[in-house]
């Protein structure tokens, strides 16, 4: 006999989902957590951020599950879920903040090969959350998950100019970041 528990298939979760089980929403929760985090903290400027869109992402998942076709991954569904929760809550920022996605200006993008590259997952995680909220939302949906720029400004209701300007301008940011952090940790060093 194993410890293991039994686990039931997600296909049985979903359906107890779909009757309201609270037993079974929570697996799924559980089940789905660290995922859905992690993709709620590349959007979120803090933890606290990610937390709420992560929960406003599985109520949304808990009433919309009739939407979800089976034949698909269901993980392809909860992230494309979770990444227009992000975008709703970014929304709901600017409309507070007053800030916008700057309009496209001529940006030359260096083509040589960098440090970001060569960074760990989490090091990289912690430089993007220091970008500016419309530089990491593009940054994530054009480098983190594929989006295309015509996508993006169809998400964002901004030009292709737009998403294209802020990418470039977020990945200048990432590389000055890397810069001050590469001159700190050389600092540390040579003490």
């Amino acid at each position: 006999m194993s410890n293991t528990p039994n686990i039931p298939a997600l296909s049985d979760v979903l359906a107890g989902c779909l009757r309201n089980h609270r037993q079974s929403q929570e697996l799924l929760y559980r089940q789905f957590y660290g995922y859905a985090m992690s993709v709620c903290l590349r959007y979120a400027p803090t933890r606290e951020s990610a937390m709420e869109v992560l929960n406003d992402g599985f109520l949304k998942v808990f009433t919309r599950l009739d939407q979800y076709d089976p034949l698909q991954p269901f993980k392809g569904w909860l992230r494309r879920i979770l990444i227009n929760t992000a975008i709703d809550h970014y929304r709901q920022e600017v409309r507070h903040q007053h800030e916008t996605i700057e309009p496209f200006e001529q940006t030359v993008v260096s083509q040589t090969p960098d440090a970001l590259s060569q960074l760990a997952h989490d090091d990289l995680m912690e430089l993007i959350q220091r970008l500016s909220p419309a530089y990491r939302l593009v940054f994530n949906l054009y480098v983190m998950d594929g989006f295309t720029h015509e996508e993006i400004a169809g998400q964002l209701g901004i030009s292709v100019g737009a998403s294209k300007s802020n990418l470039a301008r977020a990945r200048e940011n990432l590389r000055q970041l890397l810069k001050h952090l590469n001159n700190d940790e050389y600092v540390r060093a040579n003490r």
